[in-house]
């Protein structure tokens, strides 16, 4: 149940002026004209206190009307990179950010150590009475299924996963879309004809990124190669949060002729920029970064091997989230967030793909009129 606060109404002050008739006692016809100003006046004093009345209670009424909203408190679940991963998390963070800054929202985070302390993390926020709480990442998915079930009068959002209920929010994203747009600028760029996938973790989601990426590379340089590697496992998914892993594995891909690294692999992809830094001069080695503009999150030492990023706008999925719940307006179910939305993309930031942008536009233009469909990990 959303809070309102009330605002004392302002008061009316109505100023009452009194007519006094006055002259020659001698003429006739005095004491009546000033009898009669005198009634005049007692008139105009009774109006005057119900116009008061009137115009105080019409006051009164309007402020009541237009009372504001007291802002939302809204709880946010990090992944377990938390804040500071230069990516996904971030990405969140920066949506919370903005919420509060322009909505003045009173904000709770909380980031868990591993799968063990999620439905306690979510409790916790509930019980502190956030009204929306919002997961970030499909992990949260078992926690904020029992906790929708358990608080129907909370409402929730999930990032990267659908769950039925009647007060969830499922934010799920084209990542196969804005995959394919810097899996085009890699086919374009590369010198050598190979380059490489690192996923975090090999699930339906992380290949996702890994099939629009090489439908991209293969639709700007049929001939080239694309190597792929996993990092982890279901049910292990340290591969989002492992950095001497990721590098290591782009150290090989780049040892073995590919000149542009592609992570999808939350934290794990630091490590390939390092790779990138180390295996070649800028210009000659790329890496392409994920979720975020990476290229303004790393750094100045970086950032000249990083070619674009693959931006997956949960900034906007979680500010427009809390926007619409703040206004009261807070919708349940799956809202799909793609190229034709604006949800996905790639980034300019370097002026590296400057050159070949207006290429990659005109592949994104085909997609959203639907002359290029796209592969997914589920077609």
């Amino acid at each position: 149940m959303r809070k309102t606060k009330r605002f004392a109404a302002l008061a009316l002050t109505a100023s009452l002026f009194v007519v006094a008739a006055c002259g020659d006692d001698e003429e006739e016809g005095t004491p009546t004209t000033a009898a009669a100003s005198e009634t005049t006046a007692a008139a105009t004093e009774t109006t005057a206190a119900a116009t008061e009345t009137t115009a105080a209670a019409a006051t009164d009424t309007t402020a009541a009307a237009e009372e504001p909203a007291e802002a939302a408190s809204v709880g946010l679940l990090f992944d377990v990179t938390g804040r500071g991963d230069k990516s996904f998390n971030d990405a969140a963070a920066a949506g919370l950010d903005q919420a509060v800054a322009e909505f003045g929202v009173s904000a709770s985070e909380s980031t868990p150590t591993g799968d063990g302390d999620r439905a306690e993390r979510l409790n916790l926020l509930v019980d502190d009475g956030n009204e929306l709480v919002i997961g970030v990442g499909f992990l949260w998915g078992d926690a904020i299924t029992a906790g929708a079930a358990e608080n129907a009068e909370t409402s929730f959002a999930i990032i990267d996963s659908v769950i039925d209920a009647p007060n969830v929010a499922s934010l799920i994203f084209a990542e196969n879309e804005g995959s394919f747009l810097v899996g085009v600028a890699a086919g374009l760029k590369s010198q050598t004809g190979k380059v490489g996938f690192i996923g975090g973790v090999e699930n339906d989601l992380i290949r996702n990124f890994e099939v629009g990426f090489t439908a991209g590379v293969l639709a700007a340089n049929p001939d080239a190669e694309v190597l792929v590697q996993y990092i982890s496992q279901p049910p292990d998914f340290s591969g989002f949060n492992d950095p001497a892993k990721g590098k290591e594995i782009a150290a090989a891909m780049y040892a073995d002729g590919a000149d542009i690294v592609y992570s999808a692999a939350g934290g794990s992809g630091l490590g390939a920029f390092e790779a990138a830094k180390e295996a070649g001069a800028p210009g000659e080695v790329w890496a392409i970064g994920v979720d975020s503009d990476q290229y303004n999150l790393v750094s100045a030492d970086l950032q000249p091997y990083i070619l674009t990023s693959m931006l997956k706008k949960v900034d906007v999925a979680v500010y427009e989230t809390i926007k619409a719940f703040n206004e009261g307006n807070f919708q349940a179910g799956v809202q799909l967030f793609n190229l034709e939305s604006g949800g996905v993309g790639y980034s300019t930031s370097g002026g590296f793909v400057d050159d070949i942008a207006a290429q990659i536009d005109e592949f994104a233009a085909q997609i959203i009129a639907g002359e290029i469909e796209v592969p997914s990990a589920s077609s």
